[in-house]
């Protein structure tokens, strides 16, 4: 009860004094002359929100490559000494190979499925489009520590004596095999891959929608005139609709890398960063959180940040590309 109560005082204060703030911000502007006042209102409701970012996410990032040059308790400047380490530990190099083939299959196959899932929830019908969207954006609504759990039932090996629940090990006993410990096997990296299909099941919802949405806006004068130049459904949507939908599909595409380049949960979730599953995320979770090892946990982050920001970049340039052709 007193969690509730502190809540309840959080929420009736924070919202207090957001008003007070803005309301405090637009009695000075009105002290001023009328011309100032028109220039300078926009910038002052603007003003907190640009402060609060500053100081929440601007200042803490500069910091944290800052930590990056400086030893385990952020004491003394070690200079490159812990990228130095990094690059040279083959675990972490094992990390970042782990973090490519993450980048590779996950986003291009989530594209896949939401491409091929809105084609074809556009083409069954209002009420059938309405129930089939919601079954296949409904993992959207699980967090990924729970979509971790939920599959890693689906993939357990419980040891001698025990009885099996894994699904998977379910399938492969019915029809005559043997029952695999599959997370942790890292021959070919599978499990790594197990671990991809989870984030492929959470994502392709996203997908489908967005991509369901821009199909619905193509002009149907492009889709007519492919018809009655003989072409069939499978060309109409290769030929015609994708080129025209290109945009949103590299926008959901770039959005989807960035959040595999972060991924983080069902790692945690799911095989901890054993068996070689370890990504950036995780490896940033272990060496700050299990080893208090500051400046090597920065130094991580800091090529995360290396790592996305030309990703954050592309996106904006295709948003931006979006709205000239609107």
């Amino acid at each position: 009860m007193s969690d509730i109560i502190v809540g309840i005082v959080a929420i009736i204060l924070g919202v207090a004094g957001s008003w007070a703030i803005y309301w405090l911000l637009d009695f000075l502007v009105r002290l001023l002359p009328v011309k100032t006042q028109e220039k300078l209102r926009a910038i002052s409701f603007l003003l907190p929100a640009a402060v609060l970012l500053i100081v929440v996410s601007v200042l803490p990032f500069f910091q944290t490559i800052a930590w990056s040059f400086f030893d385990k308790r952020a004491k003394n400047f070690v200079g490159f000494e812990n990228y130095a380490t990094l690059f040279t530990d083959s675990n972490f190099l094992g990390i970042l190979l782990n973090n490519f083939l993450w980048v590779a299959f996950v986003p291009a196959i989530t594209v896949g499925f939401g491409l091929v899932f809105a084609n074809l929830a556009n083409n069954v019908g209002p009420k059938r489009e309405k129930i089939m969207k919601s079954l296949i954006f409904m993992p959207m609504s699980i967090s990924f520590v729970a979509a971790g759990t939920i599959w890693g039932y689906l993939y357990d090996y419980p040891p001698p004596g025990r009885p099996q629940v894994g699904l998977l090990n379910a399938v492969v006993e019915a029809a005559g095999g043997t029952a695999q410990p599959w997370l942790s096997i890292d021959s070919g990296r599978l499990n790594s891959f197990l671990l991809m299909i989870v984030v492929i099941w959470l994502n392709a919802g996203f997908s489908m929608v967005m991509l369901s949405a821009a199909i619905k806006a193509v002009p149907e004068e492009t889709i007519e005139a492919a018809r009655i130049d003989g072409a069939g459904p499978l060309k109409i949507f290769i030929s015609v609709i994708v080129p025209q939908i290109r945009g949103t599909i590299m926008s959901v595409f770039i959005t989807t890398v960035i959040g595999v380049m972060k991924v983080f949960d069902v790692v945690l979730a799911m095989t901890g960063g054993n068996f070689n599953t370890s990504v950036l995320g995780y490896e940033y979770y272990r060496l700050f959180f299990v080893e208090s090892n500051i400046g090597g946990s920065a130094a991580v982050v800091t090529i995360l940040c290396v790592l996305i920001a030309p990703l954050m970049w592309l996106q904006i340039k295709t948003a931006r590309h979006q709205e000239e052709i609107r």
